[in-house]
C-alpha cells in the first residue's frame, strides 16, 4: 500500500471521465501526412527551443530514433530542450554532448543507464532529472502534469495512412505499450518507420491519432531488445534463491488454478519462472495470466497452457515478439492499463504474485533499483514500485552478498520502492518477511523454510563483508524519484569526482 502522506492528485472517477472526454475529441483525425525526413518535421511543426519531445523504448539498446532526433537538435543549435523518453540506454550516448552544452536541460524518464546516466550523476544536466514509474509516467501525461509537444513513435512497419505496429517489417520489436499516453495526449504525433506496407498484421497504432509519418533507412535493431541478461542463470547461488522463492510460493498454497503472475527479465527471475513452471505442471495447475515485459520463459509457460493469457507492455526477446504476432491470447497492454494508479482495475492490480530484483534492500524493506552503492545512476523503477504496490504478494529476490558488497543494508542509498509495498525478501541465506504481513508470518511459522528477521540477514551480510565505508556525495540534487501518484519519495545527488 502507499505509505502515509502519498495522496493522488485527483480521484479515479474524475481521471477516467476526463481521459475518455479527451480521447473522444482527438479521434476526429483520419490520416497522417507523409514527411520526407526528420528535418522536415522540425520545419513544419515547427520544433523550437524549450519544447518537450517524447520517445518510447521498445527497441531498448537497439533504438536508433532518439539519436536521429538528437542529431537534428544539435544541427539546429536548439536550446533548453526537454526530453521524455520512457527509458534511456547506452546506445543513447550522443545525448551526453547535448546535455553538456545545454541544448537538453531537463529529462523525464523511467530508467537510465550507460553514459547518459554517468553524465547526469556527475552533475552535467542543468535542470532536474525526473524519474517516474511506468504507471506514473502514464498518469503524468494523462493528467497534463507532463505536457508533451511532440511524440516520436518508432514503429517496425506502417501503412500509407499512418497505421503502424511493432511486429511487421525486418526489425520487429513487439507490442508498443508504452507509447499510448504520448499517442493520445501529445500536441503532435509522428510515426517513424523503415517499412511501409499495403496491409499490416495489426493496426496497433491507429492513424486517427497520428499527425505525420516519416520513412527512414532503419528504425532500430531487433537484437537490441535483448540487451541485458535474458537467459536463465547458471549461478548456483541464484538458482538456490529461485528454488527457495518457488518453495515459498508453494508453502503459501498460492500455486493454484487462476494464479496471476509477473516477473522481470533478469536471470534469477527467469529461473523462478522455470521452477514455477515445473510445479504448475506437477500439480496440474492452470493460471489466469502472466504480465509485464514478456520473456521467452513466460512464453514457454503460456505454450504449455499454464496461463490462459499474456498481457505484454513490451517484449524482452524475439520469442516474445513472435508469440505476440501469432497468438490471439498474447495481448498488447498499454502503459495505463498496465499500471496507471488512476486506471480502474489495471492489470497490475489483478496480480497475485510479482517477483522483483533489487540493488539494495534495507531494514525497513525499502528497495533501491535506481543507483549503485556509490550513488551513481544505473537503472530506475520502471514497473517495480507499480507492481510492488498492486500485487497481493511482492517478493524481492537478491543475493545477500555479491563481490564483497552486502545487498542488505541499514539504509538504502535511494528509495525506488517503499518498504510498505514489499512483503518478502528471499536471499541465498534466508528469507525475511515484512513484519507488516502478520498473515504471512502466521502461515509460515511451522514451515521448513529458513525464515529470519531482516536484521539477522543484515548481520550475516556485514559479518561476511564488514560494514561498508559510506561513500559521500555532493550536496547538489540532480534528480527526483517520483512515486506513481506524483509525490516525491527520494532525491538523487551528484556524485563526488
Amino acid at each position: 500500500m502507499i505509505p502515509d502522506g502519498y495522496k493522488p492528485f485527483i480521484s479515479d472517477d474524475h481521471f477516467k471521465q476526463e481521459t475518455y472526454k479527451k480521447i473522444e475529441k482527438i479521434h476526429a483525425k483520419k490520416e497522417a501526412s507523409i514527411l520526407a525526413s526528420i528535418s522536415a518535421a522540425f520545419d513544419i511543426i515547427p520544433i523550437k527551443d524549450g519544447m518537450t519531445l517524447s520517445f518510447h523504448h521498445h527497441y531498448r539498446n537497439g533504438d536508433l530514433l532518439l539519436n536521429m532526433v538528437i542529431e537534428e537538435i544539435k544541427k539546429r543549435h536548439l536550446k533548453n530542450m526537454k526530453l521524455a523518453p520512457s527509458s534511456i540506454f547506452p546506445v543513447h550516448k550522443p545525448l551526453v554532448d547535448l546535455i553538456k552544452n545545454e541544448q537538453v536541460t531537463a529529462i523525464y524518464t523511467n530508467y537510465i543507464s550507460g553514459d547518459v546516466a554517468e553524465s547526469i550523476s556527475k552533475g552535467h544536466l542543468k535542470d532536474l532529472l525526473i524519474m517516474d514509474t511506468h504507471g506514473g509516467r502514464a498518469r503524468a501525461i494523462e493528467t497534463g502534469e507532463l505536457a508533451i509537444d511532440v511524440a516520436f513513435i518508432a514503429a517496425s512497419a506502417a501503412d500509407e495512412k499512418g497505421n503502424a505496429n511493432g511486429i511487421d517489417g525486418p526489425n520487429p520489436c513487439g507490442p508498443l505499450g508504452y507509447i499510448y499516453p504520448d499517442l493520445y495526449y501529445a500536441k503532435h504525433k509522428i510515426v517513424v518507420t523503415d517499412t511501409i506496407l499495403d496491409k499490416l498484421s495489426s493496426n496497433d497504432i491507429d492513424s486517427a491519432y497520428v499527425d505525420y509519418m516519416i520513412k527512414v533507412d532503419q528504425i532500430g535493431l531487433s537484437t537490441g531488445i535483448e540487451s541485458g541478461t535474458t537467459q536463465m542463470t547458471k549461478d548456483p547461488v541464484q538458482l538456490k534463491i529461485a528454488k527457495d522463492t518457488v518453495k515459498l510460493i508453494k508453502t503459501l498454497n498460492l500455486i493454484k488454478d487462476g494464479l496471476s503472475f509477473q516477473t522481470g527479465a533478469g536471470s534469477t527471475s527467469i529461473a523462478v519462472s522455470h521452477f514455477l513452471k515445473e510445479e504448475m505442471i506437477a500439480q496440474k495447475v492452470h493460471g489466469s495470466f502472466a504480465s509485464g515485459g514478456i520473456t521467452k520463459s513466460l512464453v514457454d509457460m503460456f505454450d504449455h497452457h499454464l496461463f490462459k493469457d499474456l498481457y505484454d507492455v513490451q517484449s524482452f526477446d524475439l520469442d516474445a515478439v513472435n508469440s505476440y504476432k501469432n497468438n490471439k491470447n498474447h495481448h498488447l497492454m498499454d502503459a495505463s492499463k498496465y499500471a496507471n494508479p488512476f486506471y480502474k482495475n489495471n492489470i497490475a492490480s489483478q496480480l497475485d504474485i510479482v517477483v522483483l530484483g533489487a540493488t539494495e534492500v534495507d531494514l525497513n524493506f525499502n528497495v533501491n533499483v535506481t543507483t549503485s552503492s556509490t550513488h551513481k545512476l544505473m537503472g530506475g523503477s520502471g514497473g517495480h514500485s507499480d507492481t510492488a504496490y498492486e500485487s497481493k504478494l511482492t517478493i524481492i529476490t537478491t543475493n545477500l552478498v555479491k563481490s564483497r558488497i552486502p545487498f542488505i543494508k541499514e539504509h538504502v542509498e535511494t528509495v525506488s520502492t517503499p518498504g510498505t509495498s514489499v512483503d518478502v525478501v528471499v536471499t541465498e541465506r534466508g528469507i525475511a518477511i515484512n513484519p507488516l504481513r502478520t498473515d504471512l508470518i502466521e502461515l509460515l511459522k511451522d514451515s521448513t523454510l529458513n525464515i529470519l528477521p531482516i536484521r539477522s540477514l543484515y548481520q550475516k551480510a556485514v559479518t561476511m563483508t564488514s560494514i561498508p565505508k559510506q561513500i559521500k556525495h555532493e550536496d547538489r540534487i540532480v534528480g527526483l524519484i517520483r512515486y506513481r501518484d506524483g509525490s516525491i519519495i527520494d532525491v538523487i545527488y551528484e556524485v563526488k569526482s
